[in-house]
């Protein structure tokens, strides 16, 4: 009862207080008929009240989301299915759906009667300009009576997600050089036929099948230890996201880590769907695996990378030691693909060092400076630099986009420089003939 009243809508509050008056002023002045109509004001809306909190509707909501994935800027459908399980109808219900702000305004929706076992659909479209993992829900209902006096809110609690992922851009088939190596133990090996006590085995590596695992070796080793098997090579790649705040300018969707993100989705879709068996590594060293050694079976890891990229945010990470440390636990890869912001010396020095570890390197770096009217850097990316490793007078050791390119392209690396105004199909059908820097403007 006492959420009931709570629940009187401003009518229904103007007509107790005018009832209340009423009765007041009937009393002092000793007029009946004044009463009574007092009574009755109070009455109606204490009366609809009772009704409504003692009406027990049993209702049902099922919400579908179609598509759960989209990609930045497009849209999706929230499909509210509600039914009514009770024996009695209900009366006017005004529906609406909770959404975060990125997705919009709260939907709003009026029903009108749902009968006994009847059933109401409705349905929105969302969309989002940013990337994320949204919740959408719970739904909640107002129940109002035919007088307009009382309204009640009820809630569901289920929810739902909407991912939106990065764009991906569709690429064209090339040839980047470092295929076949990489898969299994690099090279087709056989184990040996004279019994289990002497198959060769290695140590265990990220991704191997469990099932592989030669437990009396890893007794003996002290480590886990898997048979080495003769299988088909594979391509295997790996891409490095540089996703440190100091390495990028701008800010929101136009900004470079964005840019770059968006890189890492389609260059990573573009090979899982060619059957490459991959691995994304941040700077910090954050890792998705890949699947399969197929194309078919490459679909799983392009979905984890998309959920993935669509979560990530810039770090405070100071370098890529930390990322390239993970992929060399990794055993190696046959081609490796980085997409690189702003590079200090120190950065520069680890990644020539590491170009020995792979049979191919690609360099995706980009020209922050032009991701930003202003040349300066954010105020989140000036308090990270300011605990980067600094070189004479104070002045962090980084290098400028040009002499970056430069010196990853004398170290093996096959650079691909790009600006803001850069298009990835253009950049990607330059990968497989380049053997220095392309500056694509």
């Amino acid at each position: 009862m006492r959420a009931a009243l709570s629940g009187l809508t401003t009518r229904g509050r103007s007509f107790l207080a005018a009832g209340i008056a009423a009765c007041l002023c009937g009393f002092v002045l000793s007029e009946t008929d004044l009463l009574r109509v007092g009574i009755f004001l109070c009455a109606l809306p204490i009366a609809t009240a009772v009704v409504v909190a003692r009406t027990r509707y049993r209702l049902s909501c099922l919400r579908r989301i179609e598509p759960q994935r989209i990609p930045v800027g497009e849209s999706a459908e929230v499909v509210l299915r509600i039914e009514n399980l009770s024996r009695v109808a209900t009366g006017i219900l005004l529906l609406e759906d909770r959404l975060p702000y990125s997705l919009g305004g709260r939907p709003r929706f009026v029903v009108s009667r749902i009968e006994s076992r009847g059933v109401r659909e409705v349905s929105y479209p969302v969309r989002s300009d940013v990337r994320g993992r949204f919740v959408v829900g719970p739904l909640s209902l107002r129940f109002a009576d035919l007088f307009g006096l009382v309204e009640l809110t009820r809630s569901f609690t289920t929810t739902d997600a909407l991912v939106v992922t990065p764009t991906v851009v569709p690429l064209p088939p090339i040839h980047l050089g470092g295929d076949w190596a990489g898969g299994g133990d690099s090279r087709a090996r056989s184990i040996s036929t004279m019994g289990e006590d002497d198959v060769t085995t290695r140590e265990y590596r990220h991704g191997d099948d469990l099932r592989r695992v030669h437990w009396r070796s890893t007794a003996r080793h002290g480590e886990l230890m898997v048979r080495r098997e003769e299988q088909p090579w594979q391509n295997r790649g790996v891409l490095l996201l540089d996703s440190r705040v100091t390495a990028h300018r701008g800010e929101g969707p136009g900004s470079s880590f964005e840019w770059a993100v968006n890189a890492v989705a389609s260059v990573g879709s573009h090979l899982a769907r060619n059957g490459y068996g991959l691995r994304y590594i941040t700077d910090i060293g954050h890792e998705v695996s890949g699947y399969s050694a197929d194309a078919m079976a490459g679909t799983p890891f392009e979905a984890v990378l998309l959920d993935s990229l669509a979560l990530v945010s810039m770090s405070a990470g100071h370098s890529l030691s930390a990322g390239l440390s993970s992929i060399r636990r990794g055993g190696g890869e046959g081609l490796v693909i980085a997409v690189l912001g702003n590079l200090t010396d120190i950065d520069l020095d680890a990644l020539a060092r590491f170009r020995h570890h792979a049979s191919a390197c690609v360099a995706i770096t980009l020209d922050t400076a032009t991701w930003s009217a202003s040349r300066q850097p954010t105020p989140a990316a000036a308090a990270s630099a300011a605990a980067w490793p600094a070189g004479p007078g104070g002045a962090p050791q980084v290098r400028t986009h040009a002499q970056a390119a430069a010196v990853l392209a004398g170290s093996g690396w096959r650079v691909l420089s790009v600006t803001a105004r850069s298009d990835l199909r253009t950049i990607w059908g330059s990968a497989a003939t380049n053997s220095a820097v392309l500056a694509a403007r």
